[in-house]
């Protein structure tokens, strides 16, 4: 006895398959969860960096606050050399011809006796009057 096997084609290009909505929303959620994770992960960056690039401000500040503070003890060294009695005496005697006073041509200044107040000036508001 002999046997046939018979071969049928099956064509199965007209099929289409149907969408499952489980399936896109298990994908919608895994897309949405991966997005929250790449924005976390980018703002966690952005801040690191604002963080680093903000350290490297306040390093470029204290070294300018450093040469402010020295700039300022030069210059106050300066002032002191500048109001030195000394100086100013070679200044007035070489520059502008000064001498030492001859004894009359001082006058001590006279201040009184009694301390002088202060009088409350008569167009002064009534309120403002001591009593």
């Amino acid at each position: 006895m002999t046997e046939f096997h018979t071969r049928k084609p099956i064509d199965n290009s007209r099929l289409v398959r149907g969408n499952a909505p489980d399936r896109l929303r298990a994908l919608a959620r895994l897309v949405a969860l991966g997005a929250l994770f790449a924005a976390g992960t980018l703002l966690y960056a952005w801040q690191h960096f604002a963080c680093i690039q903000l350290g490297y401000q306040l390093e470029s500040l204290k070294t300018e606050q450093t040469q402010a503070g020295e700039l300022n003890q030069e210059l106050k060294l300066e002032v002191a050399g500048l109001r030195s009695p000394s100086r100013i005496d070679e200044i007035a005697r070489n520059q502008l011809g000064l001498t030492v006073p001859v004894a009359g041509q001082i006058a001590p200044f006279e201040t009184p006796s009694e301390a002088v107040l202060a009088e409350l000036n008569a167009a002064a508001p009534a309120a403002a009057r001591p009593r």
